[in-house]
């Protein structure tokens, strides 16, 4: 979002920030949003808080871009298109990943649902470099996940669908970032999909509504998980390719064990700890190629 603003001295640029880095930030703004909305599921159901987040989400969004939005110009019908179909995408994948993690743990949910990311890697990758790095993700993320694909076969249909619609985030979501309107384009989208989840989310929002913790905290989901969290990748999906940022993505179960380690004392294991280098190593050997 900082990067809609105009350049002041003093004012660190998205522009100048690796985006590597930029990741991490993402990632932890997500998880700490996934923290509270799991913290909420006992009092509120995971659809109502998935849609909470992106109504949220669109609300600070929209907030935010107004400015952008009011000298922007009309939208065309192709935009209005990919917006809307990026929001859909992206609230199914927060409403399938909430019913999954009511029934697996966090850190092995993320590394499950990272088989989308790593499908479109797959399918970009051009380069013998780019393979190699590709692999080393995809080993890391597989001896990070333990291969434990026998766990709560709901959970595990409900994670995959999330990872499918991870898939298409990030394809149409490429699409939506280039059409050079900031986060507006985010925010229309989440918007768009706020109105089609109102069947799943409305019914059981009652109590969040006249209970202004609960409300609060379902607010707070959308600002961390999506506003801040996908702001990010709208920014660095301008950046950088399709191919990259997928592959870019491994750092999230990383950043997922590491915050489980100092903020919840998960302590790692050996075998944790290989996964996370091996992502790593996939990060640092893939192509810095860039988008011009």
């Amino acid at each position: 979002m900082a990067g809609d603003l105009p350049h002041r001295p003093g004012v660190v640029r998205l522009t100048t920030i690796p985006p590597e880095a930029l990741f991490v930030v993402s990632a932890i703004a997500q998880y700490v949003g996934a923290v509270i909305a799991v913290n909420l599921f006992d009092e509120v159901a995971p659809v109502t808080v998935a849609w909470f987040r992106v109504l949220g989400a669109s609300l600070a969004l929209l907030a935010v871009s107004a400015p952008r939005l009011a000298r922007g110009g009309r939208w065309t019908r192709a935009e209005l298109a990919a917006a809307a179909v990026f929001g859909v995408a992206t609230a199914l994948m927060n409403t399938f990943f909430y019913l999954a993690i009511e029934r697996l743990p966090l850190g092995k949910g993320v590394t499950i649902e990272f088989i989308g990311p790593i499908a479109v890697a797959a399918a970009r990758t051009r380069t013998g470099r780019n393979a190699v790095a590709l692999g080393l993700a995809a080993l890391g993320v597989a001896v990070l996940s333990g291969l434990e694909l026998n766990g709560d076969p709901v959970g595990l249909v409900f994670i995959l669908a999330a990872s499918a619609m991870w898939a298409a985030y990030i394809v149409v979501g490429a699409k939506v970032a280039r059409l050079d309107r900031g986060v507006a384009g985010l925010g229309m989208g989440l918007g768009c999909a706020a109105v089609v989840l109102v069947p799943v989310g409305v019914p059981g929002s009652g109590q969040v509504w006249v209970t202004p913790s609960l409300l609060f905290a379902c607010a707070a989901v959308g600002v961390f998980s999506s506003a801040i969290g996908y702001g990010i990748d709208q920014h660095v999906l301008r950046r950088i390719p399709v191919r990259r940022f997928s592959v870019l993505l491994a750092l999230l179960p990383v950043t997922a064990t590491v915050v489980g380690f100092v903020g919840l004392d998960q302590t790692p294991s050996v075998g944790d700890l290989a996964g996370m280098t091996l992502v790593i190593a996939g990060v640092v050997v893939q192509s810095r190629d860039t988008l011009t």
